[in-house]
């Protein structure tokens, strides 16, 4: 039977370089293509690395899509980060300026933490138990 799987998520950015910017500094992500498109719009991929299976294409909103950034789940937390070292994943996301919404807890599926990008939307860092 033939297979698919999800390779990219639309992200819904105000601005390429800002999402750029707080995807490396925060979450330590590499830009893996950054492609003029024509008219201002560019294809942008961001991941961990190029072996990530699931990478966000960073999409500049324009017009009613403005009013939806930071909505992305609804207030939900809408994506969740898998580490191996919560703690020191933790440490460098605070540093670069990261909120967390709470400390740290610890769940039958991992250690958990919910935290804010930059744009309001909500996310679990994990370290899967």
């Amino acid at each position: 039977m033939a297979r698919a799987e999800l390779a990219l998520v639309a992200y819904l950015a105000r601005d390429y370089d800002e999402a750029i910017d707080w995807f490396r500094a925060a979450l330590d992500w590499q830009v893996l293509e950054d492609a003029g498109m024509g008219g201002g719009k560019r294809w942008v991929r961001m991941a961990p690395d190029a072996a990530a299976p699931t990478q966000f294409l960073i999409a500049r909103a324009v017009g009613d899509q403005l009013a939806h950034i930071g909505q992305h789940a609804g207030g939900r937390v809408g994506y969740f980060l898998h580490t191996d070292d919560f703690g020191a994943c933790r440490t460098r996301m605070q540093a670069a300026g990261v909120v967390f919404e709470e400390e740290p807890r610890h769940e039958p599926y991992g250690t958990v933490a919910v935290f804010r990008d930059l744009y309001g939307n909500r996310w679990d860092l994990i370290e899967p138990a």
